[in-house]
């Protein structure tokens, strides 16, 4: 079970990776075999069918997101705790809000999956 506390804490270090643009500390927290999927993987990568396999195929994405959008900040809004799973309910740059479910193994995130209120490009990507 993870507490509000452990979600609490985890999204404080996922939301100041991710705005300090560390790449290697956001990747940090995923199994080297995590599965994730997101709309925007699927513009930036659309052979991926929106699906990343492992921790290589995330740097990537991501590295290439960074690039992409270099004015990206998050704000966290809420943060759910469930058995194995955290919700991270955020705002993006673009001030559109972003749900990211993370399921853990352990300490780490095994599955992640980014969701988007009804955004054609939730990002905000150009390509």
């Amino acid at each position: 079970m993870i507490t509000n506390e452990r979600a609490a804490e985890f999204s404080r270090h996922w939301v100041d990776a991710w705005n300090s643009h560390d790449l290697e500390a956001i990747l940090a927290h995923f199994h080297d075999d995590v599965v994730f999927s997101s709309p925007v993987a699927v513009q930036l990568f659309p052979d991926s069918g929106g699906v990343l396999r492992g921790k290589d195929a995330l740097r990537a994405y991501w590295g290439k997101g960074l690039q992409a959008i270099p004015d990206l900040r998050f704000s966290v809004e809420a943060v759910y705790a469930g058995v194995s799973t955290i919700v991270i309910n955020y705002r993006n740059q673009r001030g559109n809000l972003v749900n990211e479910v993370l399921i853990f193994d352990g300490d780490l995130v095994a599955q992640g999956h980014g969701t988007y209120l009804g955004q054609d490009n939730p990002a905000g990507v150009t390509a």
